[in-house]
């Protein structure tokens, strides 16, 4: 098993001690995605459909060097702090992934990093 840590130099930087996305063999495990602009480090916090779009945009900009896209998704797990939330963030969800459809699990959390409202993660296929 050979492990390649994939960076984007233009998506917004890892928190933690964490790679943003890691490729083996042909899978790619992308971290999850906070709203994060990547050029002032803060969340954005607008609302939650900006804060779904931001999350999706850093998510796909994570793959872009790559030469994958959402196409390339076959799972993603998104985070919610609040369920209501949920036909919001899939409106903007059915604008980034039109067709095939990746599998998909959607939860409630107490709290997310820097008290974002929405954190998504995924696993693409190359």
């Amino acid at each position: 098993m050979k492990k390649e840590i994939l960076i984007n130099q233009d998506s917004p930087k890892a928190i933690g001690p964490y790679s943003s996305a890691i490729k083996v063999d042909r899978l790619v495990f992308i971290s999850g995605q906070l709203p994060i602009d990547s050029k002032s480090g803060e969340i954005v916090k607008e609302n939650i459909e900006k804060q779904t779009r931001k999350a999706l945009d850093n998510l796909i900009s994570t793959l872009e060097p790559y030469n994958l896209d959402a196409k390339n998704v076959v799972k993603v797990t998104i985070f919610l702090k609040n369920i209501e939330n949920f036909s919001t963030v899939n409106k903007v969800y059915a604008e980034y992934f039109t067709e095939d459809f990746p599998a998909r699990s959607c939860v409630q959390v107490a709290k997310l990093p820097k008290d974002a409202d929405i954190e998504i993660e995924a696993i693409a296929s190359c």
